[in-house]
């Protein structure tokens, strides 16, 4: 067999004669050295990870940083390594975030001396695949200990799209624009807001309402297109059309419809009004999620042109009858006039504008309801000042306050980088970094000067980072104190 390489943080070691297996574990670093570089790289580079859980390795931070480079979804999508944990003489409950990881994974468990040479046997048995000579140590589940594990949520974590009946979801005057909309004929709705503020979950309930009218409807994530596609103007155009046409049990028949003399976006335009629009009585609605996907490309224009000629077309006395049958509800996560610099050729700035609002105080109390009312009033209030109502965050901490969290634990490691908002902050510091000018404008909004650039205050308000106050000056919002202290580190 190939040779394979097993890391785990602490102190154990595998026998010299684990063939095809090699081992590494922490060693010391000579004064001066970059320990974090050194440690991804053997993680990165194995295909086992062992975890030894006692009472303090389970409050060790390096711990829960090393497990984190395993787990994440960059890793998830790079061969990151197996997990084997193992506790050794310890069965007690694991702390947020090891148990989100490591419950619903099978354990061993270590209670002595006795059981070493099992122990190794068991692992070499995970790493190579081979049966057991003898029968195997306790092993288990997390959800077969004692009772029911402590930090077992009995709801789905935060993040992503929200099932139009998931009991958890949060009604706000949005809601209703949306689908009193749905009601009219030749309509455009745009559906606008940072990362994780719920427009996708928006989005489903609207195009249910028009469901539940009878509309025909298509639905195009921009995300699921894949690169090569958002990279080349003809296949863009043609995948986009042939999506349309296969959630509405077309045939496709893209090729009848496209003319090599005319631009793909003319074609495409040809395409929806003749096989889509013309033959149906019916209304249609077109949804596009991630539409800021396209801000990007070379041919932003084209497609942006398109719609909104689409949008004028129902005004147009030849073309009316067929164009008002068209609905258009489009997603962005960005300020579309940072890109679209072409008042007239966008249809961002026509029709409905929804710009999604973070939870008031009411709504964050009736999200506590709904959970059990796992936070006291003071909690409460804590809780709205923290995260200012951002509904990823504010779902997040009662995920985390149900999943075992206590509410003091919630607070202490709230600005961590292992804490249950870490994975927000990250993506934040993250695409914070490759904008210079951006990193400058919010260290001056977090010091409290304020941000005199008005085209950086709407760059940062439109990612999530800073809210206006009633005077028009910025302030830092969702918890980015983390972020701060990173980004005054910067050069």
């Amino acid at each position: 067999m190939s040779s394979r390489t097993i890391r785990w943080p602490g102190a154990f070691a595998m026998p010299s004669g684990s063939r095809g297996t090699k081992c590494s574990s922490n060693r010391t670093l000579t004064v001066g050295e970059e320990w974090g570089p050194e440690i991804e790289e053997h993680v990165r580079g194995c295909d086992f990870q062992i975890v030894l859980l006692t009472a303090a390795s389970c409050a060790s931070k390096m711990v829960v940083s090393e497990v984190n480079m395993s787990v994440s979804p960059a890793a998830r999508g790079a061969g990151a390594p197996r997990i084997l944990p193992v506790r050794l003489a310890y069965d007690g409950p694991l702390p947020y975030p090891l148990n989100a990881w490591l419950d619903p994974l099978q354990y061993a468990l270590w209670q002595g001396e006795a059981d070493t040479a099992q122990l190794i046997q068991e692992l070499s048995a995970a790493a190579t695949g081979t049966a057991l000579a003898q029968p195997a140590l306790h092993l288990g589940p997390a959800s077969q200990r004692n009772g029911a594990p402590l930090y077992s949520a009995p709801l789905p974590p935060p993040g992503g799209a929200l099932d139009v009946d998931d009991p958890w979801y949060i009604q706000r005057d949005s809601d209703a624009v949306a689908s009193k909309l749905m009601s009219q004929q030749g309509i455009t709705l745009v559906i606008k807001g940072s990362r994780q503020m719920g427009k996708s979950s928006l989005l489903v309930r609207t195009l249910q309402s028009a469901i539940d009218l009878g509309n025909r409807c298509a639905f195009i994530d921009f995300q699921t297109l894949g690169q090569e596609t958002l990279r080349n103007s003809s296949a863009f155009f043609r995948r986009f059309a042939e999506s349309v046409a296969d959630q509405l049990d077309l045939e496709r028949d893209v090729a009848r419809f496209w003319d090599a003399g005319l631009s793909d976006s003319q074609n495409c335009t040809r395409y929806v009004e003749k096989q889509i629009l013309q033959p149906f009585d019916t209304p249609f609605v077109l949804a596009i999620d991630e539409a800021d996907i396209l801000f990007q490309s070379e041919f932003l224009y084209d497609f942006f042109g398109m719609l909104r000629s689409w949008h004028n077309a129902r005004a147009n006395p030849l073309k009316k009858r067929i164009w008002k049958n068209l609905d258009l509800v489009l997603v962005t996560s960005t300020e579309p006039y940072l890109f679209i610099d072409r008042d007239h050729e966008s249809p961002f700035n026509v029709g409905e504008i929804l710009a999604l609002a973070d939870f008031n105080q009411a709504q964050v109390q009736e999200l506590n309801a709904l959970h059990g009312t796992p936070l006291s009033p003071p909690d409460l209030d804590r809780l709205y000042n923290l995260v200012n109502g951002q509904p990823y965050l504010t779902r997040k901490a009662y995920y985390v306050v149900r999943s075992g969290l206590t509410p003091k634990q919630l607070f202490d490691s709230a600005f961590e980088d292992g804490g249950p908002f870490g994975d927000h902050l990250r993506h934040y510091f993250q695409r914070l970094q490759r904008y210079p000018e951006q990193v400058a404008a919010f260290k001056q909004v977090t010091l409290g000067s304020g941000c005199p650039d008005a085209r950086l205050a709407e760059r940062l308000k439109g990612a999530g980072l800073v809210n206006p106050s009633p005077a028009r000056s910025f302030r830092a919002v969702v918890c980015t104190h983390s972020i701060s202290a990173s980004v005054y580190e910067q050069p």
